[in-house]
């Protein structure tokens, strides 16, 4: 008697009437394992702005509010709000059962401390916080914000996806200076982080926490308006520096995702039948930013000299290849390419002739006086490193003193915020990428800030894009708001806080048995197995 005939037999139903039910049971859930952009350096998402610590912080904590793929926002944390006829009052109630990581319940005075903490660090927070006059409890579930004058985008703000995402954590870690990092991970999002699991440059790993009550659908699922089903166990990042070797280990089982794919690989990954690939909604931005307190990029005449020079298709085509071009664009001025606020207002000054010889003669002109230029080149970084080496050789050809040091990206993240001088341990540049959430208009855009010292890395000082920023937000239509970022770009290419070097469409690869992996950004609630 064969398998087959045996199972139909009455003794084979009889021996399956005494199995346990667990012998029929499906394999138990296990845990998604992914390889992220790079090393989890820093886990504070209100301290950082790198975009791994960002997506970190997409398992750990929540929000009140959460953008829909429209960048609508709806409500998360939030039960509802109510407004007062001049827009000046905003209450907000906070949804029942609420609770941190730690088994404390998500009281107002948590989510007071958490934005006001937030506020002091975030660009759209500062916005908010220029034109608030209190942030106050009304009881455990209710915190009230009073405006001195109308902002639209309150929710959107609350409900930044991105850096610095509006996170809620208990009050005892918000009342830490917004300049000192948080070690100590707490939230109220569907993943804890489990501390005593990561090994740094190796592992970080994620539980699924039980006490975690999504939101009622009242909306169709959309991004981060979605409520937030953790389908998995557990999230295992593995730290996989090597792009050959993260490749490797999707292709034999090993992992489950890998978040940034060299185009190198592209053309045999979309041969893999057990493969999906998946290009991110919006391209991020390569730049290269200066730091504007020490020389030679105190010096605008220096920066607007490099800039004549800058070559879009080189460094897109170092950092991606040539054999994809889809996935990247060497046309990119300051916003999203393709974006209603894109502009093409002073692009002559990226696109027109590259002049070296007129560019190192201006630079000698501007009193260059044989400073030590320090590059931060993070090598473990695919396109960055690609970008440092770029720009060291052409550096090299406009006579600048270059030092390029070589150094992994957690390091670069962290001493780009240093303002010592490049001599005593400081930097000269540093490349970085812009999401392209953040950058389909002025609210989000880290890089267009010119308050000085109270700017993004590199501090740059520019009174002029301070004020047309502050115009658009006070813009009353679209056409308008359009007409002061075309302003805004062009004095961009007169200040040159930084040089976009392009646009590039990321590619994550998924195996094919996981599905609802959002093309906006890795946000792991809601991802299944098949």
């Amino acid at each position: 008697m064969n398998r087959r005939t045996f199972l139909l037999t009455p003794l084979a139903m009889a021996v399956a009437q005494t199995l346990p039910v667990s012998a029929f049971a499906q394999p138990k859930p296990r845990n998604l394992k992914w390889v992220p952009q790079a090393d989890l350096a820093l886990l504070d998402p209100i301290f950082t702005t790198a975009q791994v610590t960002q997506n970190h912080a997409q398992l750990v904590f929540d929000t009140l509010y959460g953008l829909d793929e429209k960048l609508e926002p709806h409500p998360q944390m939030a039960e509802g709000h109510t407004v007062s006829d001049d827009k000046l009052i905003w209450t907000i109630k906070l949804r029942d059962g609420l609770k941190f990581h730690d088994d404390t319940p998500v009281r107002a005075a948590d989510v007071v401390a958490s934005i006001k903490r937030w506020g002091d660090r975030d660009l759209m927070g500062h916005s908010l916080m220029n034109v608030t006059k209190s942030i106050e409890v009304v009881d455990d579930r209710t915190l009230r914000i009073t405006l001195t004058e109308t902002f639209p985008l309150i929710l959107h703000a609350l409900g930044r996806q991105t850096t610095n995402m509006a996170a809620i954590m208990p009050e005892r870690l918000a009342k830490a200076p917004s300049n000192q990092a948080i070690k100590e991970m707490v939230g109220s999002g569907p993943f804890r982080f489990v501390a005593s699991k990561w090994i740094s440059g190796s592992k970080v790993v994620y539980e699924r926490f039980e006490g975690y009550v999504p939101r009622q659908a009242d909306t169709p699922a959309s991004f981060g308006a979605s409520p937030k089903v953790a389908h998995v166990p557990g999230v295992e990042w593995n730290i996989i520096p090597d792009a050959a070797t993260a490749i490797a280990a999707l292709q034999a089982g090993e992992v489950d995702g890998v978040e940034r794919i060299n185009n190198d690989f592209l053309g045999m990954l979309k041969e893999m039948p057990d493969i999906h690939l998946v290009k991110i909604a919006l391209p991020g931005i390569n730049i290269m930013r200066f730091n504007q307190l020490f020389p030679p990029f105190n010096n605008a005449d220096i920066r607007r000299a490099v800039l004549s020079v800058v070559n879009q298709t080189e460094y897109m085509t170092a950092a991606n290849g040539s054999s994809f071009p889809e996935y990247w664009n060497d046309k990119c001025g300051v916003f999203v390419p393709g974006c209603p606020m894109d502009s093409r207002a002073g692009m002559e000054k990226l696109t027109g002739k590259r002049d070296i010889a007129a560019a190192k003669a201006a630079i000698k002109k501007a009193g260059y006086n044989n400073e030590r230029v320090v590059l931060l080149d993070p090598v473990d970084f695919p396109s960055h490193h690609a970008s440092a080496l770029v720009t060291a050789d052409l550096f090299k050809k406009l006579g600048f003193n270059v030092d390029l040091q070589a150094v992994d990206w957690g390091t670069a993240v962290q001493r780009r915020n240093s303002q010592a001088s490049p001599q005593e341990g400081g930097w000269s540049v540093a490349f970085t990428g812009l999401s392209g959430m953040n950058n389909l208009d002025p609210a989000g855009h880290l890089a267009l800030r010119g308050n000085g010292k109270a700017a993004w890395f590199g501090w740059p000082d520019s009174p002029k894009l301070e004020e047309l920023r502050n115009q658009w937000f006070k813009a009353p239509d679209v056409e308008t708001q359009k007409k002061i970022c075309a302003q805004i770009q062009e004095q961009v290419f007169i200040d040159v806080p930084y040089i976009p070097l392009g646009a590039t469409y990321q590619v994550s690869a998924v195996r094919k048995q996981w599905k609802n992996f959002e093309p906006y950004m890795p946000i792991f609630y809601n991802l299944r197995p098949v």
